[in-house]
């Protein structure tokens, strides 16, 4: 049964995840790479009347803002990745991710049965 203290555990634990230092750095780095270079650009750009930066970034921004954009995605990889590099120490934030990639990549027993065994001596003809 789920209680009031279980969910403020969770809510907890979760917050304290996502605001870790050592996490919000390499997942603010990993913005500046797929995004923010875009962003910088933009305001390059548009205040020394650059055309060129101005029609890259914007077409770059545009393709994010779809729904279909890969890059929320390729942030946080790249971020996990900075993570591992950068601080490899990191027991408590890197063992929260290798315990959520444990639960997540662990198989659930099937409920279905398993086919019947083919039998080579049937009768039918193909």
């Amino acid at each position: 049964m789920i209680t009031l203290s279980h969910i403020r555990n969770n809510i907890k634990n979760v917050v304290q995840f996502l605001l870790n230092p050592r996490l919000l750095f390499c997942l603010g780095i990993a913005w500046l790479i797929t995004n923010g270079w875009s962003y910088i650009m933009l305001g390059i750009g548009t205040y020394w009347e650059i055309g060129w930066m101005i029609a890259v970034s914007t077409a770059y921004l545009a393709f994010l803002w779809l729904p279909v954009s890969p890059e929320k995605i390729a942030t946080v990889l790249i971020a996990m990745a900075l993570l591992r590099f950068l601080f490899p120490h990191d027991r408590k934030t890197l063992g929260v991710l290798r315990d959520l990639h444990k639960k997540l990549t662990k198989r659930k027993p099937s409920s279905r049965k398993d086919p019947p065994p083919y039998h080579s001596d049937s009768k039918s003809v193909i």
